[in-house]
């Protein structure tokens, strides 16, 4: 109806296309909502297919309205659909995201909580629990496990041991459960899995399974039927080619409108750290980029100028702190306005510099010391495959506050599913987590 005010302003409601639509559109919207599945609970609270659906059912409503005015002769105006759709379909958005907010303080409380039981093995199921313990908003939470007959355990992580794996349909019934959830282990695998589905299918109850792949999802996985077997094809994640130089492209041309836009602010943070500390404004670090290469990475100097000979005397002492990263929680060495950049992030902000000479991206990686480097196993080596980032998972899942093996899962798991897409949600979420200031030290 607001569309309607909106192109035709307070003229009559005759019956005209345009006011029938008008009137029909909430209800319509409602229905072609629902045969998109946007209304699945299973998408609900995470991930991004729930605007996804959203978004389609838009494009896919407008299109058929256009089609069916062209092949009735029905006079609707343009203006009023050009209008109306995208902007019904963008407050559909936002009532979501702002719905999944909610819905997520609701989680942290221990509301709107699905109850799992977790099939597996002691050590992946030690794992579920803590995942599921960590990221409360994913809406699961492991009340019982169950373990090979071997598995001599009473709890794991806090989670009683109800049973083996062929009691799950019993174990489900007595503690309530609505959702099964299978980890990779060959004891239930093929017939079995499958009888455990049918047993699951009388009482409804959700049955989720676990690839053994480590955190690839997404667009880069897919069944494929290959004769009558439900085979999981796994696609190369794309590094290289046209989608790189479109990520450098927007980085790049980022970074230039973000250099010119915050130069007064780069004028007066400078002058407070000639002010603040007698030194250098910059501070610059050999730090390693893609494929191993070494680059000077810039920053707005936090600490006192000797800062590098005191983290020699730190270590020396037993202050390591962060294992292969060297972070302190309360650095000495950190100034009075150090502190200060550092809980907002101004000090990163000549990195723009790298990565408008292509050295950094806007979303990668932590960049790493070279020291840190040559204590890298093998399998976190991969890190190097992309461009270190300004900002990552790492960023807006806990920054400093993570522990060593958490940073390098998140950095693995950016590298594994690299999008666009996943990094404007990345972008997004780094704005949050700069207002919040947790793990910035």
């Amino acid at each position: 109806m607001a569309g309607f005010l909106f192109r035709f302003g307070d003229e009559t409601f005759a019956y005209r296309p345009d006011a029938v639509l008008a009137f029909a559109l909430p209800v319509i919207w409602v229905c072609w909502v629902a045969a998109t599945r946007a209304y699945e609970t299973r998408f609900f609270g995470a991930g991004t297919e729930e605007y996804r659906r959203i978004f389609d059912a838009g494009i896919s409503l407008t299109a058929a309205v256009a089609i069916v005015s062209y092949a009735t002769k029905a006079e609707v105006a343009r203006g009023f659909v050009v209008v109306t759709l995208p902007v019904l379909t963008l407050l559909s958005l936002l009532g979501r995201y702002r719905l999944r907010k909610h819905l997520h303080l609701r989680r942290a409380r221990g509301e709107c909580l699905r109850r799992a039981v977790a099939v597996g093995h002691r050590e992946a199921v030690a794992e579920l629990v803590r995942e599921f313990g960590r990221a409360p908003h994913h809406g699961m939470r492991i009340v019982a496990a169950c373990l090979p007959e071997d598995g001599g355990a009473d709890r794991i992580g806090g989670v009683p041991v109800e049973g083996g794996m062929s009691e799950v349909a019993e174990v489900v019934r007595r503690t309530g459960a609505d959702t099964v959830a299978v980890l990779a282990c060959p004891e239930l695998a093929g017939v079995e899995l499958r009888r455990l589905a049918w047993r699951l299918e009388k009482t409804d109850t959700e049955l989720l399974v676990a690839s053994a792949l480590l955190d690839i999802a997404g667009p880069r996985t897919s069944i494929r039927p290959v004769a009558g077997l439900p085979l999981l094809h796994v696609e190369h994640p794309e590094l290289a080619g046209m989608r790189r130089v479109v990520k450098g492209l927007f980085d790049r041309s980022v970074a230039a409108v973000a250099l010119v836009l915050l130069s007064p602010l780069w004028a007066a943070t400078a002058l407070l750290i000639r002010l603040d500390d007698p030194g250098p404004a910059f501070f610059t670090q050999e730090r390693v980029g893609r494929d191993g290469l070494g680059f000077r990475m810039f920053k707005f100097r936090t600490m006192v100028v000797d800062a590098e000979r005191r983290r020699k005397e730190l270590a020396a002492a037993g202050h390591q702190g962060g294992g292969v990263l060297f972070k302190l929680k309360d650095d000495p060495r950190i100034t009075r306005l150090g502190a200060l950049l550092r809980r907002w992030s101004i000090d990163e902000l000549p990195q723009l510099v790298n990565v408008l000479r292509g050295e950094m991206s806007l979303i990668g990686p932590r960049p790493p010391l070279p020291d840190e480097v040559d204590h890298y196993g093998e399998d976190v080596f991969r890190r190097l495959a992309v461009k270190p980032g300004m900002t990552g998972l790492w960023q807006v899942s806990g920054r400093s506050d993570l522990s060593w093996d958490e940073s390098v899962r998140l950095d693995l798991r950016y590298i594994e599913n690299w999008s666009l897409v996943l990094d404007m949600q990345i972008l997004w979420k780094t704005l949050a987590a700069v207002v919040r200031g947790s793990g910035a030290y």
